[in-house]
């Protein structure tokens, strides 16, 4: 898969220092894949949430943080949309 917005992924793991571990492997392990669909991603990421329009949600770290992306399967494209706190992610919802 080809990563989209990694620009905000590398800020954030700037400023959080935690995260930088899982979110470097995440890169690894979605640029290494070809997920056409979201049970391939359920199968490597099991606590991910699915919601309308191809977003997928990927719960970091015991779901302190989350990661927003969109999936274009047929493209191979993963785009960032968000990534922040979880308290940050329920306030968006309001």
């Amino acid at each position: 898969m080809r990563i989209v917005g990694r620009d905000k992924l590398d800020e954030f793991a700037g400023a959080h220092a935690d995260a930088r571990t899982w979110i470097e492997n995440w890169i690894a392990d979605c640029e290494a894949a070809r997920w056409l669909t979201p049970q391939q991603i359920k199968d490597r990421y099991v606590s991910a949430s699915f919601l309308a329009a191809r977003v997928v949600i990927f719960n970091m770290k015991g779901n302190r943080y989350r990661l927003e992306t969109q999936m274009a399967y047929n493209t191979g494209v993963v785009v960032v949309r968000w990534i922040g706190t979880h308290a940050e992610y329920s306030k968006r919802q309001i």
